[in-house]
């Protein structure tokens, strides 16, 4: 993340978060889901060239997406749509084939200190599970305020939010590191 802020390099009133796709158990990456990662190419071919506010990261965990946050206003469209795209990718790679097929985790995750980060658990979806698109959206766009307001008592010059989606208990959490 701290890469990407600093090739990004945020403007007044942006902040950088990550938003990570992970299986606890098993692996979600190119790998063992080939199937999901054709899709997920595919769809980051059809960004524009142009988007500067969006990296992506791959992890033997699952994929990770790096995002500006105008704060006050949340996350863009388009980073919704890519989370949404991936969480479509995993389902048709499991139907095909892909392995394992266990629940992913959304996590959205800010740098809190030097040294640390915080992270919010928004929410956990199942392979068979119904994405209700709005939901995710509310869900999505409520972490990273939480997180910025958190990380600055100030009211929100730098940070991110969290909500929670199936009946899951928020948790926010800090940890040492970067990644």
């Amino acid at each position: 993340m701290r890469r990407f802020e600093q090739h990004k390099q945020p403007r007044p009133g942006e902040v950088a978060v990550s938003i990570k796709l992970r299986v606890y158990s098993g692996c979600f990456h190119r790998d063992h889901s080939p199937r999901a990662y054709e899709l997920i190419d595919r769809y980051l071919r059809a960004l524009p060239d142009t988007d500067t506010t969006l990296g992506f990261e791959e992890h033997e965990s699952g994929p990770e997406i790096l995002a500006l946050v105008i704060v006050g206003l949340g996350l863009a469209k388009e980073v919704i749509g890519f989370v949404t795209a991936i969480i479509r990718a995993r389902s048709e790679g499991i139907k095909k084939g892909d392995r394992p097929s266990d629940p992913l985790h959304l996590i959205v995750r800010r740098i809190h200190r030097a040294n640390s980060f915080r992270e919010e658990e928004v929410l956990t979806i199942g392979h068979t599970d119904v994405i209700d698109e709005a939901r995710l959206q509310q869900q999505i766009t409520t972490a990273p305020r939480k997180l910025i307001n958190e990380s600055d008592p100030t009211g929100g010059k730098t940070g991110n939010s969290k909500p929670a989606m199936q009946k899951k208990a928020k948790k926010t959490s800090e940890r040492k590191g970067t990644k």
